[in-house]
């Protein structure tokens, strides 16, 4: 049986430059169409395609195979129609020669489209693509960039946030200083990274569908979540009044910790409020409390315990607040921090001793329940 050596060309270059009907076979043929491809464009690297088809035929018939090379050339200028004058030939050939398989020989990803039409016809053994070594590089460079500009959601994501920069710089550069300018439009760029990068946009698209079916449903959490923004907001407002009252000239650092000793108690009020809401959710469900829910206010209260207790221990030791007294005794700021560490674990651990108690889940199904999670995302 014989092995049939394909030169693919859908480009149809060989075919215009050669004015040779296609498709092309035998060796004495594929060997006269090199020369006349070559001398009307030396630099085209469809006469390395037709090089290598000789040489892959060749090496056949030196391990005493029989093998005929042959040539298929475009004969269209639209896709549809190059592939079915590639078909049209490729069963001419079938039915001189009645291949057994055959090896298809392409320069470029393009030609490697037309692989599905050969397969339809033919059993391909092998194919082999052929590559200037000068352009290696800058071709394949050529074809990502080409499949990166076909891609839709790359182009939403990486050329749209960087077209709207460019377009901002000259405005920026004319109001605003060179850095300011610089620093505005790496900003910009940067938050349309991370709102694409950390999946932003999918969570902010699906909220109102969310809220929605939150408030047909007449879930608690919906007014716990209200209550807990606005004692978020104020703690955010005290914490901003206490880091004001220390004085223009107080450390950049001081008014942080001053920020955080005075707002964290609002902060933690408000997400114990919020885990509360969404455990009253999973009683009225009649569903049991899963052991995440119920263990969730008290890991609120443990951090918010031990941030403040840090905060209070710099603030102290700056003598910008009094040591804390309990029962007549003044703590020092060591002890008073030890306290607040103290207080954290102790409610972390009835956090965790009341949901092994109340919940319904075990500690297994916790794990297994977030595998099985991890392995849906993957």
């Amino acid at each position: 049986m014989t092995t049939l050596v394909i030169c693919v060309d859908r480009s149809g270059a060989i075919g215009r430059a050669t004015n040779v009907p296609m498709p092309v076979a035998g060796w004495e043929a594929v060997r006269s169409l090199v020369t006349d491809a070559g001398l009307d464009d030396p630099e085209d690297a469809s006469v390395n395609c037709l090089l290598e088809s000789l040489r892959v035929a060749r090496d056949l018939r030196d391990e005493r195979e029989e093998s005929v090379v042959a040539v298929v050339s475009a004969e269209s200028d639209t896709a549809v129609g190059a592939d079915r004058s590639i078909a049209s030939q490729l069963d001419d050939l079938v039915e001189r020669y009645d291949p057994r398989a055959a090896i298809v020989v392409v320069d470029s990803a393009e030609d490697e489209r037309v692989l599905p039409v050969v397969e339809s016809r033919i059993p391909v053994d092998s194919v082999d693509r052929v590559v200037v070594r000068q352009a290696r590089d800058i071709e394949s460079t050529y074809y990502l960039l080409k499949q990166f500009l076909a891609d839709e959601q790359l182009r939403s994501t990486i050329l749209v946030p960087f077209g709207v920069a460019l377009l901002l710089v000259p405005a920026l550069f004319y109001w605003f200083s060179a850095g300011e300018a610089i620093a505005g439009v790496a900003g910009l760029l940067g938050a349309a990274l991370l709102y694409k990068g950390l999946a932003i946009d999918r969570f902010v698209a699906g909220m109102p569908e969310r809220v929605r079916e939150a408030l047909y449903a007449g879930q608690v959490s919906v007014v716990t979540y209200v209550v807990a923004g606005g004692l978020a907001l104020v703690g955010g407002f005290f914490g901003f009044l206490a880091a004001s009252d220390l004085g223009p000239g107080s450390p950049r650092l001081v008014e942080v910790v001053e920020f955080a000793y005075a707002a964290v108690p609002w902060f933690a009020v408000a997400g114990v409020t919020a885990a509360v809401g969404r455990l009253l959710d999973e009683l009225i469900r009649d569903e049991g409390i899963r052991t995440p829910y119920l263990n969730l206010p008290f890991v609120i209260a443990a951090v918010a315990l031990v941030v403040r207790g840090f905060a209070g221990y710099f603030l102290a030791q700056e003598a910008i607040h009094e040591p804390l007294s309990m029962y007549g005794m003044t703590l020092t700021p060591v002890q008073q921090l030890a306290a607040f560490i103290v207080g954290g674990i102790v409610v972390s651990l009835v956090g965790v001793k009341v949901a092994s108690d109340v919940g319904t889940e075990t500690l297994e199904d916790v794990i297994d329940a977030e595998r099985d999670a991890e392995g849906q995302r993957e």
